[in-house]
């Protein structure tokens, strides 16, 4: 699982633990003018399904940055700060930044990790609403396609 460092707090709910081997950093990322964010961090399968289909809706621009770990276990979309006083979507979890708030780096915040969809100027991050409507998506379509096997 993408670990931002002991400065965060988390709230999961139902999380699938991954153990990925990968460290936080050790100095803070570099702030580049960026909002704050929170990170929402679920299962590479699920997050992945919900990346086709936020590129496949109607605002192809509706998914901000999104991380991979080092094992591809998980992903994590980043979020607008104060998303994880509110998250509840089951089998992932919401990174708080404790008001501090994480910043979206040139390079990826957590060692191990990479972008999956790297930060670009004028990319926000992704909204939570979008995001839960996706996973929710994502979930059924896999459990629909893991019972036709």
């Amino acid at each position: 699982m993408l670990h931002l460092g002991t400065e965060t707090g988390s709230r999961t709910t139902a999380t699938t633990p991954a153990a990925t081997g990968a460290t936080a950093p050790t100095a803070p990322p570099a702030d580049h003018g960026a909002e704050p964010c929170d990170l929402v961090t679920v299962p590479a399968r699920q997050g992945l399904e919900a990346v086709d289909i936020l590129r496949r809706g109607a605002d192809q621009e509706a998914v901000g940055p999104v991380l991979h770990d080092g094992a591809c276990d998980t992903l994590g979309f980043l979020v607008p700060p104060g998303t994880a006083a509110a998250w509840d979507v089951p089998g992932s979890a919401c990174t708080q930044t404790a008001g501090r708030g994480l910043r979206i780096p040139a390079e990826p915040p957590v060692t191990g990790s990479g972008w999956l969809l790297p930060p670009e100027d004028d990319a926000p991050v992704t909204d939570p609403a979008v995001l839960r409507a996706a996973l929710d998506q994502a979930a059924r379509l896999i459990e629909a396609a893991d019972s036709c096997r």
